[in-house]
């Protein structure tokens, strides 16, 4: 099971968060996150129709979150249809920047904003640390780019 924190903001990251996968699964994590690299290369933010559940866009094109999407699915947590099946339950809870009326399992679990959203319901929040030793690979954290732009991003072991 995932365990998910929210951390301080830092200097010029705000509204930040974490996610660590368990010891049991956090290699596979890691894997198939790092499989990705030089495979999703195009940033494409564009609105897909995808298959329920299990959709994708074409794996050499994605957001963040669908990096995120495709190393979780490894370990067997599909995004999609767990952000999906919430937001039917707990719409209002979600963020209503979009002004949708439903949710849509096109593009929910590509949202950033949804996903922090969506691990917080789900439990998976924890104490604030700024400790380095407290973040291991395979946790994924989310924060905000200096434009305010959310991101989320998997840790791995690799330096540089």
């Amino acid at each position: 099971m995932l365990r998910f924190w929210l951390l301080v903001a830092l200097a010029a990251l705000l509204d930040s968060a974490c996610a660590q996968p368990t010891d049991s699964n956090r290699a596979a994590v890691v894997k198939a996150a790092l499989a990705q690299i030089g495979v999703t290369t195009h940033y494409d933010p564009a609105y897909t129709r995808l298959a329920y559940p299990g959709g994708d866009v074409s794996r050499e094109r994605g957001v963040c979150a669908d990096v995120i999407v495709r190393a979780l699915r490894a370990v067997g947590m599909d995004l999609q249809a767990l952000v999906h099946e919430d937001m039917q339950k707990n719409f209002a809870a979600y963020p209503q920047q979009w002004k949708l009326k439903k949710p849509d399992p096109h593009i929910d679990h590509r949202r950033v904003l949804n996903l922090e959203t969506y691990f917080t319901r789900a439990g998976k929040s924890v104490a604030i640390t700024d400790q380095a030793a407290d973040y291991l690979p395979g946790d994924i954290v989310s924060w905000r780019l200096a434009n305010n732009l959310p991101h989320i991003a998997r840790l791995s072991q690799l330096e540089g």
